[in-house]
């Protein structure tokens, strides 16, 4: 492979030069130092902080990422929008996001290199452009990056909050009125399967919005999420005495409802085309268990005008 060159126009250290030259994350850029992948007027480099002066010749090689044996899949999932960059799902119940050594059935991830969507990392890694995370129990829109550059602009959203998503959730007892909830949250002692509100966690920040209520005490609720810790609507949920219908882990108790999953949907998804800049919103429609839920407990007027994308956001306006 023929290296890339890179002309030095202001000193500075190496990886943040390069991070900024070719638009990939410093991180990426230390692997590929790490690597012997830059070397810089001949020499080699091994040191993210190595000091580069104006004039200098950087040159670099991308490495090849290694394929992965994907699981064979036996199921579709709904795009909901795809151009040459980026890709948005409505992702299913019980379907996990990413591999693991646990998870033995096929993941989004195998849907993804079925679809050949895979994103070679300077430093030879694999990865799947999978921008944000979401739990197997919980459905609705996630973003795909289907390229290096995208990735990274997406993720660079995400932390600066340009980018998010609105979500829906069915709760036992509806909430006694809007209430945001900054609340640290940490793995449970207990059972390491839970997270919970505990003393020196993550910082953690969630805005509750009240929806709808069915005649059976039942409430639609909408949630945005200013941070991202694990479990964090049903955590946060739970610290307010409520929780999401079917979400036994965190303490859904009903002898009338025989609810098989956890009724939380990313409904409404943002973002800022990384190409083009265009302001982009994607609405992921209800499965039919959430939709069937609805239309047989609440009013049918009620329910359209709360799932309006517009009234969604107007709710959350300061």
């Amino acid at each position: 492979m023929t290296p890339e060159i890179l002309k030095v126009s202001a000193s500075g250290r190496i990886d943040k030069i390069l991070s900024q030259a070719v638009e990939i994350s410093r991180n990426q850029i230390e692997k590929l130092i790490k690597e012997g992948l830059v070397s810089v007027n001949g020499q080699t480099v091994t040191k993210p902080g190595f000091k580069v002066f104006e004039g200098d010749e950087i040159a670099y090689l991308f490495k090849e990422a290694k394929k992965r044996d994907a699981m064979p899949v036996d199921f579709d999932v709904e795009v909901l929008y795809e151009d040459e960059h980026l890709l948005v799902v409505n992702k299913p119940v019980g379907l996990v996001v990413h591999p693991a050594p646990s998870v033995k059935e096929p993941t989004l991830v195998d849907w993804l290199v079925q679809r050949g969507v895979s994103l070679s990392t300077v430093s030879g890694e694999e990865r799947h452009g999978i921008v944000h995370r979401i739990d197997k129990e919980t459905t609705g829109a996630l973003v795909v990056a289907k390229d290096n550059k995208t990735h990274e602009a997406l993720s660079m959203q995400l932390q600066e909050k340009s980018m998010g998503r609105y979500y829906l959730a069915l709760i036992d007892y509806p909430l006694k009125e809007d209430i945001t909830v900054e609340k640290p949250i940490g793995r449970n002692r207990n059972n390491r399967l839970k997270m919970d509100v505990v003393s020196g966690g993550k910082e953690a920040k969630t805005a509750f919005r009240k929806l709808a209520v069915s005649d059976l005490e039942s409430e639609l609720i909408a949630a945005k999420l200013f941070t991202g810790r694990t479990h964090q609507i049903r955590v946060h949920l739970k610290s307010l005495g409520r929780h999401i219908l079917g979400d036994t882990l965190y303490g859904y108790k009903s002898k009338k409802d025989k609810i098989s999953r956890v009724f939380l949907h990313a409904y409404l998804l943002y973002l800022t085309h990384p190409k083009t800049g265009e302001s982009m919103e994607f609405v992921a429609p209800l499965f039919e268990d959430m939709k069937r839920y609805l239309s047989n407990r609440f009013s049918s007027d009620e329910i359209a005008r709360a799932l309006e994308p517009e009234a969604i956001k107007h709710r959350f306006l300061p």
